[in-house]
Protein backbone atom coordinates (compact mmCIF):
# COMPACT_ATOMS: atom_id res chain seq x y z
CA UNK A 1 0.00 0.00 0.00
CA UNK A 2 1.28 3.45 -0.74
CA UNK A 3 1.59 6.13 1.82
CA UNK A 4 -1.22 8.61 0.34
CA UNK A 5 -3.17 5.21 0.21
CA UNK A 6 -2.68 4.30 3.53
CA UNK A 7 -3.07 8.26 4.79
CA UNK A 8 -6.72 8.55 2.93
CA UNK A 9 -7.98 5.14 4.63
CA UNK A 10 -6.86 6.29 7.93
CA UNK A 11 -8.42 9.53 7.05
CA UNK A 12 -11.50 7.98 6.19
CA UNK A 13 -12.27 5.46 8.87
CA UNK A 14 -11.84 8.11 11.57
CA UNK A 15 -14.53 10.29 9.97
CA UNK A 16 -16.79 7.43 10.42
CA UNK A 17 -15.88 6.80 14.22
CA UNK A 18 -16.59 10.26 14.47
CA UNK A 19 -19.55 10.18 12.82
CA UNK A 20 -20.82 7.22 14.41
CA UNK A 21 -19.97 8.11 17.60
CA UNK A 22 -21.49 11.74 17.95
CA UNK A 23 -17.84 13.46 17.71
CA UNK A 24 -18.11 14.92 14.56
CA UNK A 25 -20.84 16.29 13.68
CA UNK A 26 -21.37 16.86 17.71
CA UNK A 27 -24.49 15.02 19.45
CA UNK A 28 -25.70 16.28 22.42
CA UNK A 29 -25.25 12.86 23.50
CA UNK A 30 -22.30 11.09 22.27
CA UNK A 31 -21.79 7.66 22.37
CA UNK A 32 -17.70 7.51 24.69
CA UNK A 33 -15.91 4.29 25.48
CA UNK A 34 -13.03 5.35 27.37
CA UNK A 35 -10.06 2.48 25.91
CA UNK A 36 -11.78 3.42 22.33
CA UNK A 37 -11.44 7.07 22.80
CA UNK A 38 -8.01 7.15 24.01
CA UNK A 39 -6.66 5.50 20.86
CA UNK A 40 -8.89 7.50 18.86
CA UNK A 41 -7.25 11.04 20.37
CA UNK A 42 -4.07 9.89 19.48
CA UNK A 43 -5.17 8.80 15.83
CA UNK A 44 -6.29 12.44 15.45
CA UNK A 45 -3.18 13.89 17.08
CA UNK A 46 -1.40 11.65 14.52
CA UNK A 47 -3.36 12.84 11.40
CA UNK A 48 -2.94 16.81 12.40
CA UNK A 49 0.94 15.33 12.57
CA UNK A 50 0.79 14.49 9.05
CA UNK A 51 -1.04 16.39 7.32
CA UNK A 52 -0.53 19.54 9.58
CA UNK A 53 -4.40 19.99 9.27
CA UNK A 54 -5.86 21.87 12.77
CA UNK A 55 -9.11 20.76 12.15
CA UNK A 56 -7.71 17.00 13.88
CA UNK A 57 -6.11 18.43 16.27
CA UNK A 58 -9.44 20.30 17.38
CA UNK A 59 -11.15 17.14 17.06
CA UNK A 60 -8.72 15.80 19.87
CA UNK A 61 -9.24 18.45 21.82
CA UNK A 62 -13.15 17.95 21.42
CA UNK A 63 -12.94 14.28 22.05
CA UNK A 64 -11.03 15.45 25.39
CA UNK A 65 -14.22 17.25 26.06
CA UNK A 66 -16.44 15.14 25.60
CA UNK A 67 -15.19 12.05 27.54
CA UNK A 68 -14.70 13.93 30.70
CA UNK A 69 -17.92 15.46 30.53
CA UNK A 70 -19.70 12.50 29.36
CA UNK A 71 -17.37 9.79 31.59
CA UNK A 72 -15.94 12.02 34.26
CA UNK A 73 -20.60 12.47 35.37
CA UNK A 74 -22.70 10.25 36.32
CA UNK A 75 -24.64 8.09 33.40
CA UNK A 76 -28.27 9.60 32.74
CA UNK A 77 -30.47 6.67 34.32
CA UNK A 78 -28.21 6.83 37.84
CA UNK A 79 -29.69 8.84 40.22
CA UNK A 80 -26.37 10.29 41.27
CA UNK A 81 -25.60 13.60 39.40
CA UNK A 82 -22.85 15.54 38.48
CA UNK A 83 -18.90 14.95 38.75
CA UNK A 84 -18.24 11.53 39.43
CA UNK A 85 -15.67 13.21 41.71
CA UNK A 86 -18.36 14.91 44.06
CA UNK A 87 -16.98 17.91 43.20
CA UNK A 88 -18.91 21.08 42.44
CA UNK A 89 -19.76 22.40 38.46
CA UNK A 90 -17.07 24.91 38.46
CA UNK A 91 -13.83 22.70 40.48
CA UNK A 92 -15.24 19.64 38.46
CA UNK A 93 -14.72 21.79 34.77
CA UNK A 94 -10.92 22.60 36.72
CA UNK A 95 -10.55 19.22 37.44
CA UNK A 96 -12.21 16.76 35.30
CA UNK A 97 -10.72 13.68 36.22
CA UNK A 98 -10.09 13.67 39.71
CA UNK A 99 -12.64 11.46 40.19
CA UNK A 100 -11.73 8.97 38.00
CA UNK A 101 -13.66 8.33 34.21
CA UNK A 102 -15.99 5.69 33.97
CA UNK A 103 -15.55 2.83 31.32
CA UNK A 104 -18.89 3.67 29.04
CA UNK A 105 -20.49 0.03 29.57
CA UNK A 106 -23.90 -0.38 28.37
CA UNK A 107 -25.00 -1.11 31.68
CA UNK A 108 -25.56 0.43 35.03
CA UNK A 109 -22.62 -0.75 37.57
CA UNK A 110 -23.45 -3.80 40.20
CA UNK A 111 -25.30 -2.56 43.01
CA UNK A 112 -24.03 -3.36 46.50
CA UNK A 113 -26.56 -5.49 47.22
CA UNK A 114 -26.73 -7.67 44.09
CA UNK A 115 -25.18 -10.75 43.32
CA UNK A 116 -21.84 -11.02 41.15
CA UNK A 117 -22.87 -12.63 37.40
CA UNK A 118 -19.81 -12.77 35.00
CA UNK A 119 -21.49 -12.63 32.29
CA UNK A 120 -22.96 -9.62 32.82
CA UNK A 121 -20.16 -8.01 34.47
CA UNK A 122 -18.58 -7.44 30.44
CA UNK A 123 -21.11 -5.30 30.03
CA UNK A 124 -21.58 -3.39 33.51
CA UNK A 125 -20.10 0.34 33.97
CA UNK A 126 -17.36 1.02 36.00
CA UNK A 127 -14.10 1.76 36.12
CA UNK A 128 -11.04 -0.08 34.71
CA UNK A 129 -7.56 0.89 35.45
CA UNK A 130 -6.01 -0.04 32.15
CA UNK A 131 -8.17 2.11 30.49
CA UNK A 132 -7.19 5.13 32.91
CA UNK A 133 -3.56 4.49 31.97
CA UNK A 134 -4.75 5.01 28.20
CA UNK A 135 -6.22 7.85 28.65
CA UNK A 136 -3.42 9.33 30.86
CA UNK A 137 -0.97 8.38 27.95
CA UNK A 138 -3.49 9.88 25.39
CA UNK A 139 -3.77 13.26 27.82
CA UNK A 140 -0.13 13.34 28.09
CA UNK A 141 0.20 13.55 24.19
CA UNK A 142 -2.23 16.50 24.07
CA UNK A 143 -0.15 18.36 26.11
CA UNK A 144 3.00 17.20 24.19
CA UNK A 145 1.60 18.19 20.30
CA UNK A 146 -0.28 21.15 21.54
CA UNK A 147 2.32 22.62 24.08
CA UNK A 148 -0.42 23.25 26.94
CA UNK A 149 0.46 21.18 30.23
CA UNK A 150 -2.99 21.05 31.54
CA UNK A 151 -3.54 17.76 30.06
CA UNK A 152 -0.83 16.38 31.21
CA UNK A 153 -1.54 17.34 34.63
CA UNK A 154 -5.01 16.31 34.54
CA UNK A 155 -3.45 12.97 33.59
CA UNK A 156 -1.27 13.78 37.01
CA UNK A 157 -4.12 13.91 39.27
CA UNK A 158 -5.83 10.91 37.36
CA UNK A 159 -2.81 8.92 38.16
CA UNK A 160 -2.92 9.57 41.81
CA UNK A 161 -6.52 9.29 42.28
CA UNK A 162 -6.59 5.49 40.61
CA UNK A 163 -3.88 4.55 42.32
CA UNK A 164 -5.41 5.51 45.70
CA UNK A 165 -8.28 3.41 44.17
CA UNK A 166 -6.94 0.60 42.79
CA UNK A 167 -4.13 -0.62 44.77
CA UNK A 168 -4.71 -2.09 48.12
CA UNK A 169 -2.89 -3.90 50.89
CA UNK A 170 -3.76 -6.75 52.13
CA UNK A 171 -3.59 -8.56 55.59
CA UNK A 172 -0.45 -11.20 54.22
CA UNK A 173 1.19 -8.03 53.30
CA UNK A 174 2.51 -6.37 50.53
CA UNK A 175 0.27 -4.37 47.99
CA UNK A 176 -2.31 -5.65 45.59
CA UNK A 177 -4.52 -4.55 42.88
CA UNK A 178 -8.14 -4.12 41.83
CA UNK A 179 -9.02 -5.03 38.52
CA UNK A 180 -13.06 -3.35 38.41
CA UNK A 181 -13.86 -0.79 40.61
CA UNK A 182 -17.04 0.97 41.36
CA UNK A 183 -17.90 4.74 39.22
CA UNK A 184 -17.55 6.20 42.59
CA UNK A 185 -14.23 4.52 43.59
CA UNK A 186 -15.90 3.29 47.00
CA UNK A 187 -15.79 -0.37 46.16
CA UNK A 188 -14.01 -3.61 44.03
CA UNK A 189 -16.05 -4.71 41.49
CA UNK A 190 -13.57 -7.43 40.38
CA UNK A 191 -11.18 -7.87 43.32
CA UNK A 192 -9.05 -9.84 40.93
CA UNK A 193 -5.63 -8.35 39.84
CA UNK A 194 -4.93 -7.81 35.70
CA UNK A 195 -1.73 -9.49 34.61
CA UNK A 196 -0.29 -6.52 32.96
CA UNK A 197 -1.57 -3.76 35.18
CA UNK A 198 1.07 -3.20 37.59
CA UNK A 199 3.64 -3.03 34.71
CA UNK A 200 1.25 -0.56 32.68
CA UNK A 201 0.58 1.64 35.80
CA UNK A 202 4.34 1.33 36.71
CA UNK A 203 5.64 2.73 32.76
CA UNK A 204 2.42 5.11 32.79
CA UNK A 205 3.54 6.71 35.85
CA UNK A 206 7.08 7.10 34.83
CA UNK A 207 5.94 8.57 31.51
CA UNK A 208 4.15 11.32 33.66
CA UNK A 209 6.65 11.77 35.82
CA UNK A 210 8.84 12.77 32.76
CA UNK A 211 7.18 14.89 31.19
CA UNK A 212 6.40 16.87 34.09
CA UNK A 213 9.89 17.06 35.65
CA UNK A 214 9.95 16.60 39.39
CA UNK A 215 9.19 13.62 41.84
CA UNK A 216 5.57 14.13 41.47
CA UNK A 217 4.78 10.65 41.28
CA UNK A 218 7.35 9.01 43.01
CA UNK A 219 5.88 7.14 45.78
CA UNK A 220 3.52 5.45 43.43
CA UNK A 221 6.43 4.62 40.97
CA UNK A 222 7.99 2.90 43.87
CA UNK A 223 4.77 1.14 44.84
CA UNK A 224 4.35 -0.02 41.32
CA UNK A 225 7.51 -1.63 41.20
CA UNK A 226 7.40 -3.25 44.21
CA UNK A 227 3.98 -5.25 43.21
CA UNK A 228 5.59 -5.37 39.51
CA UNK A 229 8.57 -7.92 41.08
CA UNK A 230 8.37 -11.72 41.11
CA UNK A 231 4.98 -11.10 38.45
CA UNK A 232 4.44 -13.24 35.54
CA UNK A 233 4.24 -11.24 32.40
CA UNK A 234 3.59 -14.51 30.13
CA UNK A 235 0.90 -14.50 27.91
CA UNK A 236 -0.18 -15.89 24.21
CA UNK A 237 -3.35 -13.33 24.45
CA UNK A 238 -2.11 -10.95 21.39
CA UNK A 239 -3.77 -7.67 22.88
CA UNK A 240 -1.47 -8.60 25.85
CA UNK A 241 1.56 -8.97 23.97
CA UNK A 242 0.79 -5.94 22.52
CA UNK A 243 0.62 -4.37 25.21
CA UNK A 244 3.55 -5.62 26.52
CA UNK A 245 5.49 -4.42 23.33
CA UNK A 246 3.61 -0.96 24.04
CA UNK A 247 5.14 -0.84 27.47
CA UNK A 248 8.87 -2.07 26.45
CA UNK A 249 8.71 0.80 23.58
CA UNK A 250 7.48 3.76 26.21
CA UNK A 251 10.55 2.35 28.75
CA UNK A 252 13.40 2.65 26.34
CA UNK A 253 12.13 6.11 25.31
CA UNK A 254 12.01 7.05 29.03
CA UNK A 255 15.82 5.73 29.81
CA UNK A 256 16.43 7.38 26.21
CA UNK A 257 15.42 10.58 27.58
CA UNK A 258 17.11 10.42 30.75
CA UNK A 259 20.35 9.58 29.03
CA UNK A 260 20.12 5.53 30.95
CA UNK A 261 19.65 3.03 28.63
CA UNK A 262 19.95 0.63 31.90
CA UNK A 263 18.16 2.11 34.34
CA UNK A 264 14.84 4.06 35.13
CA UNK A 265 15.21 8.06 35.96
CA UNK A 266 15.99 8.27 39.45
CA UNK A 267 16.88 4.46 40.10
CA UNK A 268 20.05 3.29 40.14
CA UNK A 269 21.10 -0.62 40.23
CA UNK A 270 20.09 -3.55 37.38
CA UNK A 271 16.67 -4.11 38.96
CA UNK A 272 15.23 -1.74 35.91
CA UNK A 273 17.34 -3.30 33.18
CA UNK A 274 16.06 -6.71 34.46
CA UNK A 275 12.11 -5.59 33.87
CA UNK A 276 12.88 -4.25 30.57
CA UNK A 277 14.54 -7.93 29.63
CA UNK A 278 11.57 -9.29 31.41
CA UNK A 279 9.04 -7.44 29.40
CA UNK A 280 10.63 -8.55 25.52
CA UNK A 281 11.59 -11.92 26.94
CA UNK A 282 8.22 -12.34 27.71
CA UNK A 283 6.74 -10.51 24.76
CA UNK A 284 9.07 -13.27 22.86
CA UNK A 285 8.13 -15.98 23.91
CA UNK A 286 4.48 -14.92 23.36
CA UNK A 287 4.95 -14.24 20.13
CA UNK A 288 6.11 -17.61 19.51
CA UNK A 289 3.45 -19.37 21.28
CA UNK A 290 0.82 -16.62 19.12
CA UNK A 291 2.61 -17.09 15.89
CA UNK A 292 2.49 -20.98 16.08
CA UNK A 293 -0.64 -21.48 17.60
CA UNK A 294 -2.72 -21.31 14.03
CA UNK A 295 -5.45 -18.60 14.91
CA UNK A 296 -4.75 -16.21 12.28
CA UNK A 297 -5.80 -18.96 9.81
CA UNK A 298 -8.77 -18.85 11.17
CA UNK A 299 -11.95 -17.72 9.58
CA UNK A 300 -13.18 -13.53 10.49
CA UNK A 301 -16.27 -15.20 12.74
CA UNK A 302 -13.81 -16.76 15.20
CA UNK A 303 -11.66 -14.05 15.61
CA UNK A 304 -11.21 -10.82 17.43
CA UNK A 305 -10.01 -7.84 15.32
CA UNK A 306 -9.21 -5.71 18.24
CA UNK A 307 -7.39 -8.04 20.11
CA UNK A 308 -4.85 -8.85 16.80
CA UNK A 309 -4.64 -5.22 16.52
CA UNK A 310 -3.62 -4.47 19.63
CA UNK A 311 -0.89 -7.30 18.53
CA UNK A 312 -0.20 -5.60 15.25
CA UNK A 313 0.46 -2.26 17.50
CA UNK A 314 2.78 -3.36 19.64
CA UNK A 315 5.00 -4.81 16.67
CA UNK A 316 5.18 -1.49 14.87
CA UNK A 317 6.91 0.18 17.94
CA UNK A 318 9.65 -3.11 17.35
CA UNK A 319 11.43 -1.22 14.76
CA UNK A 320 11.82 2.43 17.01
CA UNK A 321 12.64 0.10 20.02
CA UNK A 322 15.51 -2.19 18.74
CA UNK A 323 17.48 0.80 16.87
CA UNK A 324 16.83 3.13 20.52
CA UNK A 325 19.22 -0.09 22.23
CA UNK A 326 21.78 -0.60 19.63
CA UNK A 327 24.21 0.20 21.90
CA UNK A 328 23.17 -1.98 25.00
CA UNK A 329 24.25 -4.89 24.01
CA UNK A 330 21.91 -7.15 26.02
CA UNK A 331 18.81 -5.57 25.08
CA UNK A 332 19.82 -4.85 21.75
CA UNK A 333 19.88 -9.15 21.49
CA UNK A 334 16.28 -9.29 22.95
CA UNK A 335 15.21 -6.40 20.61
CA UNK A 336 16.31 -8.17 17.32
CA UNK A 337 14.58 -11.57 18.31
CA UNK A 338 11.59 -9.91 18.23
CA UNK A 339 12.32 -8.46 14.95
CA UNK A 340 11.25 -11.99 12.95
CA UNK A 341 7.79 -10.93 13.87
CA UNK A 342 7.15 -7.65 12.13
CA UNK A 343 5.74 -9.29 9.33
CA UNK A 344 3.06 -10.01 11.38
CA UNK A 345 1.68 -6.50 11.42
CA UNK A 346 1.03 -6.44 7.97
CA UNK A 347 -0.69 -9.80 7.94
CA UNK A 348 -3.23 -8.85 10.50
CA UNK A 349 -3.85 -5.20 9.32
CA UNK A 350 -3.97 -7.37 5.75
CA UNK A 351 -6.87 -9.49 6.71
CA UNK A 352 -9.21 -6.66 8.59
CA UNK A 353 -8.89 -4.27 5.91
CA UNK A 354 -10.79 -7.01 3.81
CA UNK A 355 -14.57 -5.89 3.45
CA UNK A 356 -15.58 -9.29 3.88
CA UNK A 357 -14.22 -9.84 6.80
CA UNK A 358 -15.20 -6.78 7.65
CA UNK A 359 -18.58 -8.17 7.59
CA UNK A 360 -17.80 -11.20 9.94
CA UNK A 361 -20.15 -10.41 13.56
CA UNK A 362 -17.41 -9.85 15.31
CA UNK A 363 -15.94 -7.34 13.64
CA UNK A 364 -19.78 -5.52 13.61
CA UNK A 365 -20.57 -6.18 17.62
CA UNK A 366 -16.98 -4.49 17.53
CA UNK A 367 -17.32 -1.94 14.95
CA UNK A 368 -16.00 1.09 16.76
CA UNK A 369 -12.80 -0.25 18.81
CA UNK A 370 -11.92 -2.34 15.81
CA UNK A 371 -11.77 1.02 13.63
CA UNK A 372 -9.89 2.87 16.04
CA UNK A 373 -7.61 0.14 16.67
CA UNK A 374 -7.26 -0.55 13.11
CA UNK A 375 -6.07 3.69 11.89
CA UNK A 376 -3.44 3.21 15.24
CA UNK A 377 -1.98 0.04 13.54
CA UNK A 378 -1.99 1.60 10.23
CA UNK A 379 -0.16 5.09 11.63
CA UNK A 380 1.10 4.33 14.79
CA UNK A 381 3.50 6.76 15.49
CA UNK A 382 1.78 9.19 18.26
CA UNK A 383 0.62 7.06 19.85
CA UNK A 384 3.63 4.91 20.51
CA UNK A 385 5.34 8.34 21.46
CA UNK A 386 5.55 9.28 25.00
Amino acid sequence: MTENASAIIVRDLMAEFAGLTGLDPPHDRPRRYLWTDAYAVCNHLELFRRTGDATYRDLALRLVDQVHHTLGRHRDDDPRTGWISGLSEEEGEAHPTRGGLRIGKPLPERRPDEPFDERLEWDRDGQYYHYLTKWMHALNRVSRVTGDPIYTWWAVELAGIAHAAFTYAPSSGGKRMYWKMSIDLSRPLVPAMGQHDPLDGFVTYSELQAAAGGTILSVEIADMARICRGGNLATDDPLGIGGLLFDAGRIVQILEGSGRIGQLPGRAGSAYEDLLASVLEAAQSGLARFAGGGTLRYPADYRLAFRELGLSIGIRGVGPLAERVRENPALSRRADALMRYVPLADEIEHFWMDSENQKAGTWMQNREINTVMLVTSLAPEEFLAI
